[in-house]
C-alpha cells in the first residue's frame, strides 16, 4: 500500500512587469491648457511630455519616441501644420489628433490634408480627449492585430492591391501614398465587399468611437480616398455611395457610383 500522497509544491510566482505606458507628446503653447493635458492623460495612464513651441514639438516628435501626437494647430515659431507635415516626412504612421479653435471646415480639411488623423474643436472636454486617445489606441491595435493574423494578406479589387501588413497600396502596379487613417478606411472597406456601412458604423469601426456629430469627417476621408484611387472622384468605382445609408466597397459587379437606390 502506497504512502500518503504528498503535496505538490507549486512554482513560486514571478513578478511579471506590466507594459510599458505607452508616451504621448502635447505640442501645446498654452501653458495652462498643456499641464492640464499633462495632468488628465497622466491620470489616465500614459507618459506624458509637453513641448510649448512647434519648433520644440517638431524636433521631439520627428525623433520617434512617441506612440502618439497631440497637436495645437496654432503655435508660435512653427505653426501645427507645418509640424505635422514634418512628422509625416518622417514617419507615416504615428498618429496626430490635432487640436484646433479654428471651427471653419476649411481648417479642418488642412489638418486632415496634411496628415492629422482625428481632430477636436476648442474648447473640448478633457474626458472627451482622453476618450479620442483611447480610441486611437485601440484602434492601432486592431489593425496591428489584424496584421499580425493575415501575416502576408494582400486584398485585390480591380487595379487596386492592399497589402495588410505592410501598409502598402498599389494602384496598376503604382504605390499610393495614403495617412494612417486613410489606409485603415480602405482596408475596412475591402475587407467587407459589398457591405453597406453607415458614416456611425465607420466612425466606431475606424476611428474607434462613434459621435453622429462628427459623421463630415467621414465624409471628408472618403473624398480624400476618392481623389486618390478613383480614376474619375465623381464617378468611383470603389468606393461607392448607398444614398441615404452610406457607402460600400465594389464586390466584383463593376458598379457606378450613383446606382444605388435611396432607403
Amino acid at each position: 500500500m502506497s504512502g500518503p500522497t504528498r503535496p505538490r509544491h507549486a512554482p513560486p510566482l514571478r513578478a511579471v512587469d506590466p507594459p510599458p505606458a505607452r508616451r504621448i507628446l502635447v505640442i501645446e503653447d498654452d501653458p495652462d491648457l498643456g499641464r492640464l493635458l499633462e495632468l488628465h492623460l497622466t491620470d489616465a495612464g500614459f507618459a506624458v511630455d509637453v513641448a510649448a513651441d512647434g519648433a520644440e514639438g517638431r524636433d521631439c516628435a520627428v525623433s520617434g519616441a512617441y506612440d502618439l501626437i497631440v497637436l495645437d494647430l496654432t503655435l508660435p515659431r512653427v505653426d501645427g501644420l507645418d509640424v505635422c507635415r514634418a512628422l509625416r516626412e518622417r514617419s507615416a504612421w504615428v498618429p496626430v489628433l490635432m487640436l484646433t479653435a479654428r471651427s471653419t471646415e476649411v481648417d479642418r480639411v488642412l489638418g486632415l490634408e496634411v496628415g492629422a488623423d482625428d481632430y477636436l474643436t476648442k474648447p473640448f472636454g478633457m474626458r472627451e480627449l482622453v476618450a479620442r486617445v483611447r480610441a486611437i489606441f485601440r484602434r492601432v491595435d486592431a489593425a496591428a492585430g489584424r496584421a499580425t493574423r493575415s501575416a502576408s494578406r494582400v486584398l485585390e479589387a480591380g487595379e487596386l492591391s492592399i497589402d495588410e501588413e505592410k501598409r502598402r497600396v498599389l494602384l496598376r502596379g503604382r504605390p499610393v501614398e495614403l495617412t494612417a487613417r486613410e489606409f485603415d478606411l480602405l482596408s475596412q472597406f475591402a475587407r467587407h465587399p459589398g457591405r453597406v456601412f453607415t458614416r456611425a458604423e465607420l466612425l466606431e469601426s475606424v476611428w474607434g468611437y462613434g459621435h453622429e456629430g462628427y459623421s463630415h469627417t467621414v465624409n471628408t476621408h472618403i473624398n480624400r480616398l476618392r481623389a486618390k484611387i478613383e480614376k474619375d472622384p465623381s464617378r468611383p468605382e470603389y468606393i461607392l455611395t448607398v444614398w441615404g445609408v452610406g457607402y460600400r466597397f465594389r464586390d466584383g459587379d463593376g458598379g457606378k457610383d450613383g446606382e444605388e437606390k435611396e432607403t
